[in-house]
């Protein structure tokens, strides 16, 4: 029973990287000011293009990369449409999501059969044969302690580092960080281009670590809950991370259930993570002021350097 929670706690903790990752690049766009709904197009096509990648080169961190621009290329296409062209932030995520979901689709038909190399066996001398410890905590993949130190270098970026504080002026007031000579859209471009970044290596671990293989809208929401996990966190790195664990926990909960003789409806215990989001959403909503006092003042608002 012990062993069962040992692997629990480590699924939980893969699972977690997922949305923590994604999540985490949303907050980088959301802090600069722009909201981008489709993160859940980016991860679909990251996660094709890694797959694909890793199918033909054998390469993980190829993978990986090819992952990472996928993200960032759909995220600067997204970045012209919305602050150069004043497209509406809301309907041009919700079109790159739309794209994203058809064209994974399209690309990935001849993928679906196809078979990845052997998979690698990550363990940290000592610490991984820690009885319990050590296979819950130290045979991670490596992308999952990178989550936790890009928590870390993002609050250190955000709250101590003069770009860190640009990079918040510009989500608060862009009209006062241009009337103080900074690049307002090149700024937000810039941020965008991360979070896509982000969204990228969160879509290709999908594809590569998490569940490894290629089915059509593997992602299965992961896109939209990073994005409500952004409130839920209201816009704190430390907070993203301890909420992508408790969704990731949830997911893995169903699957822990079923496997101890839990009768219950497996229909229901795939609706708890969305079940989870939907009510923490649902809480945090009834008290508005809350959410107005932590988020970026110009979230979603367009910039026009000329008025």
């Amino acid at each position: 029973m012990m062993d069962s929670y040992a692997l629990l706690f480590a699924a939980t903790l893969s699972a977690g990287t997922v949305l923590a990752l994604a999540a985490l690049g949303l907050l980088v766009n959301e802090k600069a000011g722009v909201v981008n709904l489709g993160a859940e197009g980016m991860m679909l096509c990251a996660a094709i293009a890694g797959y694909a990648t890793v199918v033909n080169t054998g390469s993980d961190w190829l993978g990986f990369a090819a992952g990472i621009g996928a993200g960032a290329l759909l995220a600067a296409v997204f970045g012209v449409l919305v602050i150069w062209l004043n497209t509406n932030q809301y309907a041009t995520g919700l079109a790159l999501s739309l794209f994203g979901a058809g064209f994974s689709a399209f690309g990935g038909i001849s993928y679906v059969q196809a078979k990845l190399p052997e998979r690698m066996q990550f363990s940290i001398p000592v610490l991984g044969d820690i009885p319990l410890v050590g296979p819950a905590l130290f045979r991670q993949h490596p992308l999952v302690y990178f989550a936790m130190a890009l928590v870390a270098g993002l609050i250190w970026f955000l709250y101590r580092t003069r770009s860190g504080l640009v990079l918040r002026s510009v989500g608060e007031s862009p009209e006062s960080a241009h009337a103080l000579g900074y690049p307002v859209r090149r700024i937000r471009f810039l941020a965008v281009v991360v979070g896509g970044a982000l969204c990228g290596l969160a879509g290709a671990y999908i594809s590569l670590v998490y569940t490894p293989l290629w089915v059509e809208g593997m992602v299965a929401g992961k896109g939209w809950i990073a994005l409500a996990l952004t409130t839920f966190a209201t816009w704190r790195p430390t907070r993203v991370l301890l909420g992508a664990y408790l969704f990731g926990g949830v997911t893995m909960l169903q699957f822990h259930l079923q496997s101890v003789g839990v009768d219950v409806p497996s229909q229901l215990l795939s609706m708890l993570p969305y079940l989870a989001t939907i009510v923490v959403l649902a809480l945090i909503s009834r008290n508005p002021a809350w959410i107005r006092i932590n988020m970026p003042a110009s979230l979603g608002k367009p910039f026009y350097p000329g008025s």
